[in-house]
């Protein structure tokens, strides 16, 4: 990675923007004072509520940090499939007593308001989810002195972060919890998503920006795997969410290692985009039926998910969680990037010496 950029943060682990309410300023402020960079989650934020997480963290830590922003989503989804999935979830509205959202409550996320701003109040790093920006916006937020990064989960969408001028990609694996940052929907590719080794070397022979490695990264032996691997630095989330500062509903962070929850899977049960979580009731007797339809069933299902959390119903809830989940440890967040830096130390001296990982 350019060493403009490494130089922001010492160690090369990044926290990875978790939107709904994870990646909260004080997460991103204990990262960032431990060496690593902190990330805030500027999805389903109005610009607003962006900026004043923005000067929060601020207040916090004077060390760089990044934002991540949700490119605006194209109008594809078929109105009836949204329609049969909001029958199918009136049993679920029933038993939550709760009404299902409306999903024609925006596409943008407030894209353009978010961009003034990132314009206005200028962030080190700002990185985007879902897409990449244009070349124009690119430069727009180059001039004001940010870095820019977006994530690709394929050597062609890696191409596409390059073409547009941004300072990085971040190589999103199949393994990663929560939403793929796939550029466009294609329900005909789901499950064919690739593992963050094979992806790294893809994209490491596809472009010459530098690579952030993400997807199922808890260990900093893994680190160490995927920068010999030719990755600049490792993003991690699922690492992160079972933090102490991290703004997770408590049942969400318990079921991480809960022994009722055994496995991960992509599902559009929550949002209609794939995402990987904790297989629970919810993604079992609705995933299999749900449409190609984001943002709209990310709009029908939240107040059910909030209904969820408020009864204290993990089966009912989004738990977006990556392959690694298991290996979550309950650490304040500045402690688990010290102990991620001695891992990581361990295992480059073990390599160096001839050993294993």
């Amino acid at each position: 990675m350019s060493s403009a950029l490494t130089d922001l943060f010492p160690l090369p682990i990044v926290q990875a923007p978790m939107a709904g309410g994870v990646s909260v300023p004080q997460l991103a402020a204990a990262v960032c004072e431990a060496g690593g960079l902190g990330f805030l989650a500027a999805g389903y934020k109005t610009a607003d509520g962006m900026y004043q997480e923005i000067k929060q963290l601020r207040s916090l830590t004077g060390r760089p940090f990044g934002v991540n922003v949700f490119m605006p989503q194209p109008e594809y989804a078929d109105p009836a499939a949204v329609d049969v999935y909001a029958h199918q979830l009136a049993g679920e509205a029933t038993w939550y007593e709760a009404e299902l959202g409306d999903p024609d409550s925006g596409r943008d996320d407030g894209f353009e308001a978010k961009l003034v701003v990132l314009r206005d109040n200028p962030v080190p790093v700002v990185s985007f989810h879902f897409g990449v920006p244009s070349r124009e916006v690119v430069d727009t937020l180059h001039r004001v002195g940010s870095f820019v990064l977006a994530a690709a989960t394929t050597p062609d969408e890696a191409r596409a972060v390059e073409r547009a001028g941004a300072d990085g990609v971040i190589a999103q694996g199949v393994e990663a919890g929560g939403h793929q940052g796939t550029h466009r929907d294609i329900p005909e590719t789901d499950g064919s998503g690739i593992g963050l080794l094979s992806l790294i070397a893809q994209v490491r022979e596809a472009v010459s920006i530098p690579i952030v490695a993400a997807g199922g990264i808890m260990r900093g032996g893994q680190i160490a795997g995927v920068l010999a691997a030719g990755a600049s630095a490792a993003q991690l989330g699922t690492a992160f969410l079972a933090t102490h500062e991290s703004g997770a509903n408590a049942l969400h962070k318990q079921a991480l290692t809960n022994p009722l929850f055994v496995r991960t899977e992509l599902t559009r049960a929550f949002s209609g985009r794939p995402a990987r979580g904790l297989v629970n009731r919810f993604l079992r007797e609705h995933g299999p039926y749900a449409p190609a339809a984001y943002p709209e069933v990310h709009h029908l299902t939240s107040p059910l998910r909030k209904a969820a959390a408020k009864a204290g119903d993990a089966q009912g809830m989004a738990l977006w969680a990556g392959q690694g989940h298991r290996m979550a440890r309950e650490l304040p967040a500045g402690q688990l990037v010290e102990v991620l830096a001695g891992e990581l130390a361990a295992a480059r001296a073990s390599l160096a010496g001839g050993g294993a990982l």
